[in-house]
Protein backbone atom coordinates (compact mmCIF):
# COMPACT_ATOMS: atom_id res chain seq x y z
CA UNK A 1 0.00 0.00 0.00
CA UNK A 2 1.08 3.31 -0.65
CA UNK A 3 1.81 2.94 -4.48
CA UNK A 4 -1.13 5.83 -5.94
CA UNK A 5 -0.19 6.12 -9.28
CA UNK A 6 -1.84 3.47 -10.93
CA UNK A 7 -5.57 4.09 -9.94
CA UNK A 8 -8.31 7.12 -10.16
CA UNK A 9 -6.66 10.45 -9.56
CA UNK A 10 -9.86 11.42 -7.17
CA UNK A 11 -9.64 10.38 -3.52
CA UNK A 12 -10.30 6.68 -2.42
CA UNK A 13 -12.23 6.44 0.54
CA UNK A 14 -12.90 2.54 1.59
CA UNK A 15 -15.89 1.71 4.25
CA UNK A 16 -16.19 -1.69 6.05
CA UNK A 17 -19.18 -3.09 8.07
CA UNK A 18 -19.19 -6.72 9.40
CA UNK A 19 -23.05 -6.65 9.42
CA UNK A 20 -24.00 -10.23 11.19
CA UNK A 21 -27.34 -8.96 11.45
CA UNK A 22 -30.16 -6.18 10.44
CA UNK A 23 -29.31 -3.50 7.95
CA UNK A 24 -28.20 -0.74 10.37
CA UNK A 25 -24.14 -0.62 9.86
CA UNK A 26 -24.66 -0.84 5.88
CA UNK A 27 -27.26 1.50 5.41
CA UNK A 28 -25.55 4.42 7.60
CA UNK A 29 -22.49 3.48 5.37
CA UNK A 30 -24.39 4.45 2.45
CA UNK A 31 -25.30 7.94 4.01
CA UNK A 32 -21.57 8.77 4.16
CA UNK A 33 -20.86 7.61 1.40
CA UNK A 34 -23.85 9.61 -0.28
CA UNK A 35 -22.50 12.62 1.70
CA UNK A 36 -18.32 11.92 0.55
CA UNK A 37 -19.10 11.99 -2.81
CA UNK A 38 -21.69 14.93 -2.59
CA UNK A 39 -18.88 17.01 -0.92
CA UNK A 40 -16.19 15.51 -3.24
CA UNK A 41 -17.93 14.35 -6.86
CA UNK A 42 -14.20 12.89 -7.57
CA UNK A 43 -14.44 10.36 -4.38
CA UNK A 44 -14.45 6.72 -5.26
CA UNK A 45 -15.85 4.85 -2.54
CA UNK A 46 -15.34 1.40 -1.98
CA UNK A 47 -18.13 -0.47 0.69
CA UNK A 48 -17.08 -3.94 2.39
CA UNK A 49 -20.28 -5.47 3.98
CA UNK A 50 -20.91 -8.73 4.78
CA UNK A 51 -24.32 -7.99 3.81
CA UNK A 52 -26.07 -8.95 0.45
CA UNK A 53 -29.55 -6.64 0.67
CA UNK A 54 -26.72 -3.78 0.51
CA UNK A 55 -27.29 -3.99 -3.33
CA UNK A 56 -30.97 -2.80 -3.53
CA UNK A 57 -30.18 0.17 -1.14
CA UNK A 58 -29.94 4.15 -2.73
CA UNK A 59 -26.14 3.70 -3.95
CA UNK A 60 -24.31 7.36 -4.93
CA UNK A 61 -21.52 7.78 -8.08
CA UNK A 62 -18.48 6.51 -8.07
CA UNK A 63 -19.28 3.88 -5.03
CA UNK A 64 -18.96 0.02 -5.60
CA UNK A 65 -20.21 -2.32 -2.73
CA UNK A 66 -17.63 -6.05 -2.31
CA UNK A 67 -19.88 -8.17 -0.27
CA UNK A 68 -18.49 -10.85 1.91
CA UNK A 69 -19.74 -14.04 2.54
CA UNK A 70 -22.45 -13.76 5.51
CA UNK A 71 -22.67 -14.65 8.60
CA UNK A 72 -25.61 -14.76 11.24
CA UNK A 73 -26.29 -16.11 14.59
CA UNK A 74 -28.42 -19.70 14.29
CA UNK A 75 -31.19 -20.53 16.95
CA UNK A 76 -28.98 -21.70 19.67
CA UNK A 77 -27.27 -18.10 19.65
CA UNK A 78 -24.13 -19.52 17.39
CA UNK A 79 -22.59 -17.63 14.58
CA UNK A 80 -22.33 -19.39 11.53
CA UNK A 81 -22.24 -19.35 7.76
CA UNK A 82 -25.91 -17.37 6.12
CA UNK A 83 -25.58 -19.39 2.92
CA UNK A 84 -22.69 -22.01 2.81
CA UNK A 85 -22.45 -25.42 4.20
CA UNK A 86 -19.02 -24.37 6.05
CA UNK A 87 -17.97 -23.89 8.94
CA UNK A 88 -17.35 -20.82 10.35
CA UNK A 89 -13.91 -20.79 10.78
CA UNK A 90 -13.62 -21.06 7.15
CA UNK A 91 -15.71 -18.30 6.62
CA UNK A 92 -14.04 -15.84 8.78
CA UNK A 93 -10.60 -16.73 6.36
CA UNK A 94 -12.67 -15.92 3.49
CA UNK A 95 -13.72 -13.04 4.79
CA UNK A 96 -10.17 -11.67 6.16
CA UNK A 97 -8.53 -12.60 2.82
CA UNK A 98 -11.14 -10.96 0.84
CA UNK A 99 -10.57 -7.60 2.79
CA UNK A 100 -6.91 -8.08 2.81
CA UNK A 101 -6.79 -8.06 -0.80
CA UNK A 102 -9.47 -5.69 -1.53
CA UNK A 103 -7.58 -2.86 0.84
CA UNK A 104 -4.21 -3.93 -0.98
CA UNK A 105 -5.42 -3.11 -4.26
CA UNK A 106 -8.01 -0.28 -3.28
CA UNK A 107 -5.20 1.58 -1.71
CA UNK A 108 -7.78 4.00 0.53
CA UNK A 109 -6.43 7.51 1.50
CA UNK A 110 -9.42 6.75 4.38
CA UNK A 111 -10.80 3.60 5.88
CA UNK A 112 -13.71 4.38 7.77
CA UNK A 113 -14.22 1.23 10.24
CA UNK A 114 -18.15 1.00 11.41
CA UNK A 115 -18.51 -0.07 15.22
CA UNK A 116 -16.14 -3.38 15.49
CA UNK A 117 -12.20 -1.56 15.72
CA UNK A 118 -11.18 -5.68 14.75
CA UNK A 119 -14.02 -6.90 12.63
CA UNK A 120 -15.94 -9.81 12.96
CA UNK A 121 -13.87 -12.12 14.90
CA UNK A 122 -10.73 -10.31 14.43
CA UNK A 123 -10.96 -10.37 10.70
CA UNK A 124 -9.24 -6.85 9.97
CA UNK A 125 -6.92 -6.72 12.45
CA UNK A 126 -4.20 -8.15 10.04
CA UNK A 127 -4.94 -5.42 7.08
CA UNK A 128 -5.04 -2.61 10.14
CA UNK A 129 -1.46 -3.79 11.20
CA UNK A 130 -0.40 -3.80 7.45
CA UNK A 131 -2.09 -0.25 7.49
CA UNK A 132 -0.62 1.12 10.59
CA UNK A 133 3.26 -0.05 8.59
CA UNK A 134 2.06 2.19 4.96
CA UNK A 135 2.34 5.60 5.84
CA UNK A 136 -0.58 7.66 4.16
CA UNK A 137 -3.87 5.95 4.83
CA UNK A 138 -5.93 7.41 7.51
CA UNK A 139 -8.24 4.85 9.39
CA UNK A 140 -11.04 5.88 11.53
CA UNK A 141 -13.85 3.88 14.11
CA UNK A 142 -17.28 5.44 13.57
CA UNK A 143 -19.59 4.86 16.50
CA UNK A 144 -23.42 5.51 16.63
CA UNK A 145 -23.88 7.73 19.97
CA UNK A 146 -25.63 4.60 22.11
CA UNK A 147 -23.79 1.00 21.69
CA UNK A 148 -25.75 -0.26 25.24
CA UNK A 149 -26.00 0.26 28.63
CA UNK A 150 -22.62 1.51 29.55
CA UNK A 151 -22.05 -1.97 31.82
CA UNK A 152 -22.85 -3.69 28.71
CA UNK A 153 -20.89 -1.63 26.74
CA UNK A 154 -17.48 -1.24 28.53
CA UNK A 155 -17.36 -5.45 29.51
CA UNK A 156 -17.64 -5.82 25.43
CA UNK A 157 -15.02 -3.73 24.66
CA UNK A 158 -12.87 -5.46 27.50
CA UNK A 159 -13.56 -8.62 26.10
CA UNK A 160 -12.69 -7.38 22.58
CA UNK A 161 -9.45 -5.15 23.03
CA UNK A 162 -11.66 -2.93 22.02
CA UNK A 163 -9.73 0.50 23.74
CA UNK A 164 -6.31 -1.79 22.88
CA UNK A 165 -7.31 -1.91 18.88
CA UNK A 166 -8.04 2.09 18.91
CA UNK A 167 -4.66 3.47 20.88
CA UNK A 168 -2.67 1.44 18.50
CA UNK A 169 -4.71 1.46 14.84
CA UNK A 170 -6.92 4.14 15.02
CA UNK A 171 -5.77 7.99 14.23
CA UNK A 172 -9.55 9.48 14.92
CA UNK A 173 -12.81 8.11 15.94
CA UNK A 174 -16.10 9.79 15.24
CA UNK A 175 -19.02 9.17 17.61
CA UNK A 176 -22.39 9.49 14.84
CA UNK A 177 -24.24 11.55 17.21
CA UNK A 178 -24.68 15.20 19.74
CA UNK A 179 -23.07 15.29 22.96
CA UNK A 180 -26.50 17.15 24.59
CA UNK A 181 -28.29 13.61 23.76
CA UNK A 182 -26.03 11.24 24.88
CA UNK A 183 -22.47 11.43 26.21
CA UNK A 184 -20.75 8.50 25.11
CA UNK A 185 -17.38 9.42 26.52
CA UNK A 186 -18.43 9.94 29.75
CA UNK A 187 -20.91 7.41 29.65
CA UNK A 188 -18.53 4.51 28.80
CA UNK A 189 -15.73 6.24 30.57
CA UNK A 190 -13.80 6.15 27.64
CA UNK A 191 -9.28 6.18 28.08
CA UNK A 192 -7.87 9.77 27.58
CA UNK A 193 -6.11 8.50 25.14
CA UNK A 194 -9.30 7.87 23.15
CA UNK A 195 -11.05 10.38 24.26
CA UNK A 196 -8.50 12.93 22.59
CA UNK A 197 -9.41 11.32 19.69
CA UNK A 198 -12.83 11.67 19.72
CA UNK A 199 -15.06 13.87 17.56
CA UNK A 200 -19.08 14.03 18.11
CA UNK A 201 -20.28 14.65 14.51
CA UNK A 202 -23.62 15.32 15.25
CA UNK A 203 -26.55 12.83 13.96
CA UNK A 204 -26.54 11.71 10.68
CA UNK A 205 -29.95 13.08 9.61
CA UNK A 206 -29.84 15.96 7.48
CA UNK A 207 -29.23 15.42 3.79
CA UNK A 208 -30.30 12.07 3.82
CA UNK A 209 -33.30 12.47 1.64
CA UNK A 210 -31.03 13.61 -1.50
CA UNK A 211 -28.80 10.41 -1.04
CA UNK A 212 -32.02 8.48 -0.74
CA UNK A 213 -33.71 9.90 -3.80
CA UNK A 214 -31.05 9.01 -5.91
CA UNK A 215 -31.24 6.19 -8.62
CA UNK A 216 -30.63 2.53 -7.24
CA UNK A 217 -31.93 -1.30 -7.66
CA UNK A 218 -34.13 -0.64 -5.00
CA UNK A 219 -37.77 -0.61 -5.62
CA UNK A 220 -39.23 2.82 -4.71
CA UNK A 221 -42.35 3.21 -2.91
CA UNK A 222 -45.03 5.19 -4.26
CA UNK A 223 -45.69 8.30 -1.56
CA UNK A 224 -49.34 8.57 -0.97
CA UNK A 225 -51.17 11.97 -1.74
CA UNK A 226 -53.50 11.39 1.12
CA UNK A 227 -52.73 11.31 4.60
CA UNK A 228 -50.98 8.56 6.05
CA UNK A 229 -49.30 6.98 9.09
CA UNK A 230 -46.04 5.44 8.36
CA UNK A 231 -44.53 2.09 10.67
CA UNK A 232 -41.04 1.49 10.19
CA UNK A 233 -39.71 -2.35 11.55
CA UNK A 234 -36.53 -2.05 11.37
CA UNK A 235 -34.53 -4.61 9.88
CA UNK A 236 -37.89 -7.29 10.24
CA UNK A 237 -36.04 -9.65 12.98
CA UNK A 238 -38.62 -8.60 15.98
CA UNK A 239 -40.88 -6.20 14.46
CA UNK A 240 -43.85 -8.36 13.65
CA UNK A 241 -45.92 -7.58 16.92
CA UNK A 242 -45.16 -4.00 16.12
CA UNK A 243 -46.36 -4.25 12.80
CA UNK A 244 -49.70 -6.44 13.73
CA UNK A 245 -50.37 -3.92 16.54
CA UNK A 246 -50.05 -1.12 14.20
CA UNK A 247 -52.40 -2.25 11.90
CA UNK A 248 -54.90 -3.27 14.15
CA UNK A 249 -54.45 0.04 15.89
CA UNK A 250 -55.00 2.17 11.93
CA UNK A 251 -57.81 0.38 11.44
CA UNK A 252 -59.78 1.66 14.87
CA UNK A 253 -58.59 4.73 14.36
CA UNK A 254 -59.69 4.91 11.24
CA UNK A 255 -56.17 5.82 9.43
CA UNK A 256 -54.58 4.98 6.09
CA UNK A 257 -51.06 3.22 7.07
CA UNK A 258 -48.12 1.82 5.37
CA UNK A 259 -45.92 -0.54 6.91
CA UNK A 260 -42.17 -1.37 6.01
CA UNK A 261 -41.33 -4.81 7.65
CA UNK A 262 -37.72 -4.95 6.42
CA UNK A 263 -35.96 -7.43 4.87
CA UNK A 264 -35.87 -10.00 7.06
CA UNK A 265 -39.46 -10.29 8.84
CA UNK A 266 -39.89 -14.32 8.75
CA UNK A 267 -42.47 -15.23 5.76
CA UNK A 268 -44.70 -16.69 8.90
CA UNK A 269 -45.01 -13.87 10.24
CA UNK A 270 -45.57 -11.92 7.04
CA UNK A 271 -48.73 -14.21 6.55
CA UNK A 272 -49.57 -13.28 10.01
CA UNK A 273 -49.73 -9.71 8.79
CA UNK A 274 -51.37 -10.33 5.26
CA UNK A 275 -54.02 -11.72 7.44
CA UNK A 276 -55.04 -8.83 9.41
CA UNK A 277 -55.08 -6.77 6.08
CA UNK A 278 -58.00 -9.41 4.84
CA UNK A 279 -60.10 -7.79 7.63
CA UNK A 280 -60.39 -4.77 6.30
CA UNK A 281 -57.36 -2.28 7.75
CA UNK A 282 -56.61 0.08 4.73
CA UNK A 283 -53.08 -0.48 5.32
CA UNK A 284 -50.36 -1.08 2.53
CA UNK A 285 -47.08 -3.48 3.11
CA UNK A 286 -44.00 -3.37 1.78
CA UNK A 287 -40.78 -5.18 2.59
CA UNK A 288 -37.74 -3.41 1.62
CA UNK A 289 -38.21 0.33 -0.17
CA UNK A 290 -35.16 2.38 -1.15
CA UNK A 291 -36.99 5.48 -0.51
CA UNK A 292 -37.38 5.53 3.39
CA UNK A 293 -36.69 9.11 3.75
CA UNK A 294 -39.02 10.27 1.36
CA UNK A 295 -42.03 8.35 3.52
CA UNK A 296 -41.17 9.60 6.18
CA UNK A 297 -41.31 13.50 4.90
CA UNK A 298 -44.69 12.84 3.49
CA UNK A 299 -46.30 10.72 6.47
CA UNK A 300 -48.69 12.41 8.65
CA UNK A 301 -46.99 10.52 11.80
CA UNK A 302 -44.48 8.09 12.61
CA UNK A 303 -44.29 4.66 14.39
CA UNK A 304 -41.30 3.58 14.70
CA UNK A 305 -38.39 1.16 16.40
CA UNK A 306 -35.75 3.07 17.63
CA UNK A 307 -32.72 2.43 15.92
CA UNK A 308 -30.08 4.63 15.10
CA UNK A 309 -31.02 5.25 11.47
CA UNK A 310 -34.98 4.86 11.49
CA UNK A 311 -34.46 7.55 14.13
CA UNK A 312 -32.50 10.12 12.32
CA UNK A 313 -34.61 10.18 9.95
CA UNK A 314 -37.54 11.12 11.34
CA UNK A 315 -35.70 13.65 13.34
CA UNK A 316 -34.73 15.28 10.40
CA UNK A 317 -37.88 15.03 8.93
CA UNK A 318 -39.17 16.75 11.72
CA UNK A 319 -42.31 14.09 11.69
CA UNK A 320 -44.63 13.12 15.09
CA UNK A 321 -43.23 10.33 16.13
CA UNK A 322 -44.05 7.26 18.24
CA UNK A 323 -40.52 5.68 19.52
CA UNK A 324 -40.93 1.72 20.18
CA UNK A 325 -37.72 0.44 21.22
CA UNK A 326 -36.31 -2.82 20.76
CA UNK A 327 -35.06 -4.25 24.08
CA UNK A 328 -33.73 -7.70 23.47
CA UNK A 329 -31.00 -8.41 23.05
CA UNK A 330 -29.25 -4.86 23.86
CA UNK A 331 -30.97 -1.34 25.74
CA UNK A 332 -29.22 0.86 22.89
CA UNK A 333 -32.93 1.60 21.30
CA UNK A 334 -34.44 2.37 24.93
CA UNK A 335 -31.95 4.38 25.86
CA UNK A 336 -32.37 6.41 22.47
CA UNK A 337 -36.28 6.37 22.31
CA UNK A 338 -36.52 7.64 26.39
CA UNK A 339 -33.44 10.40 26.03
CA UNK A 340 -35.23 11.99 23.36
CA UNK A 341 -38.82 11.87 25.11
CA UNK A 342 -37.20 13.72 27.86
CA UNK A 343 -35.45 16.41 25.32
CA UNK A 344 -38.59 16.77 23.78
CA UNK A 345 -38.37 15.17 20.62
CA UNK A 346 -40.38 12.00 20.30
CA UNK A 347 -43.08 10.13 22.09
CA UNK A 348 -41.59 6.81 23.33
CA UNK A 349 -43.46 3.48 24.43
CA UNK A 350 -42.17 0.52 25.98
CA UNK A 351 -42.92 -2.73 24.13
CA UNK A 352 -44.09 -4.46 27.38
CA UNK A 353 -46.51 -1.66 27.36
CA UNK A 354 -47.59 -1.86 23.80
CA UNK A 355 -51.31 -2.42 22.37
CA UNK A 356 -53.48 -1.75 18.91
CA UNK A 357 -55.64 0.52 21.69
CA UNK A 358 -52.30 2.61 22.91
CA UNK A 359 -51.51 3.09 19.16
CA UNK A 360 -54.45 4.01 18.02
CA UNK A 361 -54.97 6.73 21.14
CA UNK A 362 -51.99 7.95 19.65
CA UNK A 363 -52.77 7.75 15.94
CA UNK A 364 -55.57 10.11 16.88
CA UNK A 365 -53.66 12.81 18.31
CA UNK A 366 -50.13 12.42 17.00
CA UNK A 367 -48.36 16.02 18.35
CA UNK A 368 -45.00 17.01 18.29
CA UNK A 369 -43.68 18.13 21.40
CA UNK A 370 -41.40 20.95 21.73
CA UNK A 371 -37.33 20.17 21.78
CA UNK A 372 -36.13 21.23 25.13
CA UNK A 373 -32.45 21.86 23.65
CA UNK A 374 -31.47 21.97 19.72
CA UNK A 375 -30.06 18.63 18.13
CA UNK A 376 -27.18 18.93 15.99
CA UNK A 377 -28.52 17.13 13.22
CA UNK A 378 -25.58 17.97 10.63
CA UNK A 379 -23.60 15.02 10.74
CA UNK A 380 -23.86 13.86 7.17
CA UNK A 381 -22.29 18.11 6.74
CA UNK A 382 -19.45 17.57 9.07
CA UNK A 383 -18.02 14.27 8.04
CA UNK A 384 -16.72 15.27 4.77
CA UNK A 385 -14.60 18.29 6.40
CA UNK A 386 -13.59 16.23 9.12
CA UNK A 387 -12.80 13.45 6.11
CA UNK A 388 -11.06 16.02 4.33
CA UNK A 389 -9.04 17.20 7.18
CA UNK A 390 -7.87 13.53 7.73
CA UNK A 391 -6.92 12.57 4.05
CA UNK A 392 -5.10 16.05 3.53
CA UNK A 393 -2.91 15.28 6.63
CA UNK A 394 -2.06 11.39 5.27
CA UNK A 395 -1.03 12.54 2.42
CA UNK A 396 1.45 14.95 3.75
CA UNK A 397 2.74 12.33 5.84
CA UNK A 398 3.40 10.34 2.75
CA UNK A 399 5.34 12.86 0.85
CA UNK A 400 7.26 13.36 3.60
CA UNK A 401 8.04 9.79 3.92
CA UNK A 402 8.24 9.30 0.45
CA UNK A 403 11.24 11.75 0.92
CA UNK A 404 13.07 9.69 3.35
CA UNK A 405 12.53 7.05 1.97
CA UNK A 406 14.29 8.47 -1.42
CA UNK A 407 16.94 9.60 0.78
CA UNK A 408 17.19 5.92 2.46
CA UNK A 409 17.71 3.83 -0.73
CA UNK A 410 20.19 6.89 -2.18
CA UNK A 411 22.75 6.28 0.73
CA UNK A 412 21.96 2.41 0.69
CA UNK A 413 22.92 2.52 -3.31
CA UNK A 414 26.17 4.80 -1.95
CA UNK A 415 27.19 2.40 0.41
CA UNK A 416 26.65 -0.64 -2.00
CA UNK A 417 29.12 0.98 -4.64
CA UNK A 418 32.34 -0.76 -5.11
CA UNK A 419 33.62 2.49 -4.39
CA UNK A 420 32.65 2.29 -0.83
CA UNK A 421 32.88 -1.28 -0.52
CA UNK A 422 36.32 -3.86 -0.53
CA UNK A 423 34.39 -6.72 -0.31
CA UNK A 424 31.00 -7.60 -1.49
CA UNK A 425 27.95 -8.03 1.21
CA UNK A 426 24.58 -9.48 1.18
CA UNK A 427 22.11 -7.12 1.93
CA UNK A 428 18.26 -7.19 1.38
CA UNK A 429 16.85 -6.99 -1.91
CA UNK A 430 13.37 -4.75 -0.57
CA UNK A 431 13.19 -1.41 -0.17
CA UNK A 432 14.47 -0.17 3.17
CA UNK A 433 11.04 1.11 4.32
CA UNK A 434 9.14 -2.50 2.86
CA UNK A 435 11.50 -4.22 4.81
CA UNK A 436 11.51 -2.45 7.99
CA UNK A 437 7.85 -2.49 7.82
CA UNK A 438 7.46 -5.69 7.26
CA UNK A 439 9.92 -6.17 10.50
CA UNK A 440 7.48 -4.54 12.37
CA UNK A 441 4.49 -6.15 11.46
CA UNK A 442 6.16 -9.57 12.58
CA UNK A 443 6.88 -8.02 16.33
CA UNK A 444 3.07 -6.23 15.97
CA UNK A 445 1.91 -10.24 15.83
CA UNK A 446 4.31 -11.73 18.32
CA UNK A 447 2.51 -8.77 20.51
CA UNK A 448 -1.31 -9.52 19.47
CA UNK A 449 -0.66 -13.28 20.78
CA UNK A 450 1.45 -12.37 23.69
CA UNK A 451 -2.07 -9.97 24.82
CA UNK A 452 -4.04 -12.48 23.98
Amino acid sequence: MGEHHSLPSGRRIALYSHDTQGLGHIRRNLSLASALVEADPETNILIITGNPEAGSLPRPPHTEIVAMPTVAKNAKGAYGSRTLTVDIERVVEMRKSLIKATLRDFDPDLLIVDKVPLGFRKELDATLRKLKHRHGTRVVLGLREILDTPEVAKNEWDVMRTSWAIKKYYDAVWIYGDQRVYDTIEEYDLHKRIKAKVTFTGYLGEGRFAAASKPSSGVNADVPTEPYALCLCGGGQDGAEMAADFIRGVQMAGKRGIVVTGPFMPERARAELNDALSQGASVEVRSLVSNVPELIAGAECVVSMAGYNSTCEVLAAGRPTLLIPRVIPRLEQSLRANRLAELGYVTALDPRSMSPERIAAWLRNPTLPEPRVPIALNGLEVVPKLAAELIDSGREIQVQTDRHVDFAESEHSRKMSPSNHRAPINEPSVPVSEQAADDKVMTDEKELVTAS
